[in-house]
């Protein structure tokens, strides 16, 4: 299938000709010599292509070039979602795109523009440190609700050990999209499966770090709101930049490894 005439109507009518991120006029003048200049893209925000930007296989073909599934952006800010896919998740594209219609609708008649959509960084938000992962249950606290993720892993050396950590990056970041759907007894069948994941990389040499930032989702329409953001780290065990903490625990101390500073 292809995108309808009707559908591209629908689409840049609702969105005011203007990109959904920075709001930018996307026909631009004609000039004496030459004539106007189309600068807007069409955004799939569920791709119908198996390796595309946000493919989900239960996504009806049907409602693939629907308008509630497209989103009008320049070519930079098309590219940059696409790019950066686990930061510009489905959720967040739907949100992008109802805001800016939303905005369209309401405002876009009024001299004074709001300001682009942004998520911004909170200097004390951000962890001093990574604390190492050993269990499932300490990997869903990490995901439980997060609106984006920040996965990195140490340099890998064979395929063996790119399909270990790929597999456990995806399957965690799986999770965390359905992590508010879970029922009870399935949050321990996860828990569980992801402990067994952490096990076979710690025997293959890696340890997984992992922390918590709350960034801010600004401008668009509406109060700024929370925007939290799951960061994994998956490192060898014998990497400079693990060292020790000594954590407080009871009348004790507990000794715990820690992956810092987290300057992502």
């Amino acid at each position: 299938m292809a995108i309808s005439d009707r559908t591209r109507k629908i689409l840049w009518g609702r969105s005011g000709n203007r990109c959904a991120v920075c709001r930018r006029e996307l026909v631009l003048d004609a000039t004496s010599a030459s004539d106007e200049s189309v600068v807007g893209e069409e955004c799939h925000i569920v791709s119908g292509k198996d390796q595309g930007p946000r493919h989900d296989p239960t996504f009806p073909t049907e409602r693939l070039d629907e308008p509630e599934n497209l989103t009008l952006l320049c070519r930079n800010h098309h590219k940059m979602v696409d790019d950066q896919r686990k930061t510009y998740t489905v959720e967040r594209l739907q949100s992008l795109k109802a805001n800016h219609e939303s905005w369209v609708s309401s405002t876009l008649t009024e001299d004074k523009l709001p300001q682009p959509v942004r998520v911004r960084r909170i200097k004390e938000n951000i962890p001093d440190f990574l604390v190492r992962l050993t269990s499932g249950i300490d990997i869903l606290k990490i995901v439980d609700g997060a609106m984006g993720y920040s996965f990195e892993n140490d340099d890998l050396q064979s395929e063996t050990e790119v399909e270990l950590v790929g597999q456990f990056l995806q399957e965690v970041q799986d999770w965390g999209d359905l992590s508010s759907d879970l029922e009870a007894a399935d949050r321990v069948k996860t828990s569980f499966r992801i402990t067994g994941l952490l096990r076979e990389l710690e025997q293959a040499g890696f340890w997984v770090f992992g922390g918590r930032e709350n960034r801010r989702m600004e401008g668009g329409v509406g109060p700024p709101s929370a925007f939290p953001i799951a960061i994994l780290r998956v490192v060898r065990s014998t990497n400079d930049e693990v060292m020790k903490i000594g954590l407080p625990k009871k009348a004790s101390e507990q000794t715990k490894e820690a992956l810092g500073p987290d300057k992502k």
